[in-house]
């Protein structure tokens, strides 16, 4: 079996920051990209930011400059550190792990960004 975790998410105020941690651990292979999505209700699912093994990062464009996506291999963790946010930030980010033989889903964790 495979977990995947989210945490960190909460309430921040606008213009604050906030940090979100994904831990991936069970029965994986050697895991690959690890990415971050976000969902608000009634909207489809957005690509955030990902990262591969060796430490390439690629982000929306609408994101770039306030979102930095890192991962610490050993500890199988993706952090998602997130500066400047907005009310527009709102939403459940999750995290999609790949590994060599599958890819996985957090149940997410809420973010919130409001006064």
């Amino acid at each position: 079996q495979v977990q995947i975790m989210e945490s960190g998410g909460g309430l921040v105020q606008p213009g604050g920051s906030l940090r979100v941690s994904c831990a991936a651990s069970g029965s994986l292979f050697r895991i690959g990209d690890m990415e971050w999505y976000r969902q608000t209700p009634g909207s489809w699912r957005e690509w955030v930011a990902s990262i591969t093994r060796g430490g390439k990062s690629n982000y929306a464009d609408s994101l770039k400059g306030r979102f930095t996506i890192s991962r610490d291999n050993p500890k199988n963790t993706v952090y998602l550190q997130m500066n400047n946010l907005k009310p527009e930030d709102t939403a459940v980010y999750s995290c999609h792990v790949y590994d060599d033989r599958a890819d996985y889903w957090g149940q997410g964790t809420q973010v919130t960004v409001s006064s």
